[in-house]
């Protein structure tokens, strides 16, 4: 038996990798048990392989949670400030692309992952990968056994504080389970329900093959429902939408839910129109939307608008029509691609089961939970990173 760490570190990912580091700047010990044949398996993917590690703009406000203040607590411990200087202090810089979102200036993950190798080695943090724990005990002496399998073996290490750093459902394919609920399960942790979020949403029945016909369209749109809107990007696929906007809204979006798009959120079509009629009422409707859109989606509004018409002789309804769809452009989706194709998980271990100062567990001492598997879920752009590395951050302070 084992009784050399400080600290067993389940999952070694962004959360994960960020706790040991801290942990070592501390003095602690720890040992990452790492089911993956590498650490930073979400890191190397994310951005394209390039990762967008964190947000200039993040705040508690980029957030969804049963308690919206849980996570201020953590991100005021560790903020953005200090994980771009982090970053900065091991030779990577932040090029910031829209919207407040810093990649690294190299464009590559790997950099990411590269910084907590070297560090959790120059630190005595031990990595353990291709290790799949098998189970979590608390004993009577208040110490945590944990039992893990590691080439072919079954081993014990004892410690007084365990870690589940273990992510949440998304993505299957990439070793993801949910063995951070069954751990909160097993120890009477609530858990709040969840859900795929940051997903692509699916459209069935007569207006399936609409969307699909104009798979690789990318508009600039405003989304909304009663709750949230965001202004980027959507795109059609062959199953129905995707894009920033529309992951965006799917961490809000509820089954059987309609979604409102703008489809020119930065001018008014009303206008537009009765300024080109007065210039050239000779012109159609199809090419004052060409000169606004792609050839392909202007054409297709023909199932929805009276395109062929030029601008002179549309009438009052047709006007009323015209301002209703482009501006209130309703979308019912049949459901989401799940959690294969999702980036996080909504959700998770309820926040009133933990301290918000330490994200221990207030039912079990020595027992944390930090990253994705906590019900705080951030919006698309790097805020789930600086979730990850913040919430790291505060469980080295108290393990």
């Amino acid at each position: 038996m084992n009784h050399s760490f400080d600290a067993v570190i389940i999952g070694g990912g962004a959360c994960g990798l960020m706790c040991a580091v801290q942990a070592g700047y501390l003095g602690k010990r720890t040992l990452i048990l790492e089911k993956n044949e590498k650490v930073g398996a979400k890191i190397l993917i994310s951005g394209g392989g390039r990762c967008n590690y964190t947000n200039l703009y993040a705040s508690e406000v980029n957030f969804i949670s049963e308690n919206l203040h849980f996570c201020k607590s953590a991100l005021s411990q560790y903020t953005v400030e200090d994980t771009i200087s982090f970053f900065e202090s091991f030779g990577i810089d932040g090029q910031e692309k829209t919207l407040g979102q810093l990649f690294p200036e190299s464009n590559n993950a790997k950099d990411i992952v590269r910084v907590f190798e070297t560090l959790c080695a120059d630190l005595d943090q031990k990595i353990m990968t291709n290790a799949e724990v098998k189970e979590v005990q608390k004993l009577d002496s208040g110490e945590f056994k944990v039992s893990y399998s590691h080439q072919n073996k079954i081993k014990e290490v004892l410690v007084p504080s365990v870690v589940i750093a273990s992510g949440g459902l998304p993505i299957a394919k990439m070793g993801a389970t949910d063995f951070g609920l069954r751990v909160a399960r097993q120890f009477g942790l609530k858990i709040t329900e969840t859900a795929p979020a940051l997903v692509p949403l699916t459209i069935t029945g007569k207006d399936a093959e609409w969307f699909a016909k104009l798979s690789g369209n990318s508009i600039f749109c405003k989304v909304s429902n009663d709750r949230i809107s965001f202004e980027e990007n959507i795109l059609f696929t062959h199953w129905g939408l995707s894009g920033p906007a529309i992951l965006q809204i799917s961490s809000y979006w509820k089954a059987g839910e309609q979604i409102r798009i703008d489809l020119l959120p930065n001018q008014n079509i009303s206008e537009l129109i009765q300024s080109q009629r007065m210039q050239n009422g000779r012109k159609t409707l199809l090419s004052l939307l060409s000169d606004l859109y792609t050839k392909k989606f202007a054409e297709a509004l023909d199932k929805y608008l009276p395109v062929e018409k030029n601008l002179a002789s549309l009438t009052k309804e047709d006007l009323i029509l015209i301002d209703q769809k482009i501006h209130q452009f309703e979308v019912k989706a049949a459901g989401d691609k799940g959690y294969d194709k999702a980036e996080v998980m909504r959700g998770g271990v309820a926040t009133d089961e933990l301290s918000s100062k330490t994200l221990e567990s207030k039912k079990v001492p020595g027992l944390f939970f930090g990253g994705e598997c906590v019900d705080v879920t951030g919006w698309l752009g790097g805020y789930n990173f600086q979730w990850a590395w913040s919430s790291g951050f505060v469980i080295a302070q108290n393990i």
